[in-house]
């Protein structure tokens, strides 16, 4: 049965998709209509951060529990969290060669997510050489409680002390600093909300694949 939550998502991310594309957007400069984007881009990455605080939370609970279930949902999150990042990556990437002439650019902030991807990308590397499940959870709990304050800093603190072409970021204004344009809130905030939701929806289909692939084994043992 289908929770309230998982509705609203599918909704709130279908409005954002035909709204994205469909409602008119103010025609800043350089940015014009590739403002769109904005639609796209930046829920992805409101997505993967939520999906990464919680896969901490259930880090630390599977560290105070010693319940490997906390460590599936903990691996399930931190791995749809990833997929949401790429998706973010790309995204920008897409939204670059538009603005800035390249897919990539020497950019802290991009310089800084590539980095915080790795660094995820490394703890599914570590559990994957790990047999045993009890180690494998408290050791992938205590990378992920370091790798998460490590990633705020990474996106959030170090790009503001250097130049950077991002917006928010190394003196320039974020969008709603110089956008004063309604119509693009009337979007991005149910976007970022919807998928939101759709990201917790996949790692919630994730854990559930997870937990019977567990019990299966634990049968077999």
């Amino acid at each position: 049965m289908l929770k309230w939550w998982k509705i609203v998502g599918v909704i709130l991310v279908l409005y954002a998709l035909i709204g994205g594309l469909l409602l008119p957007v103010p025609q800043l400069p350089i940015l014009m209509q590739s403002i769109r984007n904005l639609y796209y881009h930046v829920p992805m990455w409101f997505g993967m951060q939520t999906l990464l605080i919680a896969s901490a939370i259930y880090a630390a609970k599977g560290l105070i529990n010693k319940d490997l279930l906390h460590d599936i949902r903990s691996e399930a999150y931190a791995k749809i969290a990833l997929l949401f990042g790429t998706m973010g990556l790309v995204t920008g990437m897409i939204w670059a060669k538009n603005t800035w002439g390249a897919y990539w650019t020497n950019d802290p902030k991009l310089n800084s997510a590539a980095i915080g991807m790795l660094m995820y990308a490394a703890y599914f590397v570590l559990r994957n050489s790990i047999e045993d499940e009890e180690k494998k959870a408290r050791i992938s709990a205590v990378y992920n409680l370091f790798a998460l304050p490590v990633f705020i800093v990474l996106i959030f603190v170090l790009p503001r002390l250097t130049a950077s072409l991002h917006p928010g970021n190394g003196g320039n204004p974020g969008f709603n600093s110089y956008d004063l344009d309604s119509r693009l809130r009337l979007v991005f905030y149910p976007a970022v909300l919807g998928w939101i939701f759709i990201g917790f929806w996949i790692a919630d289909l994730q854990i559930r694949a997870n937990k019977i692939a567990f019990y299966k084994d634990k049968d077999n043992a």
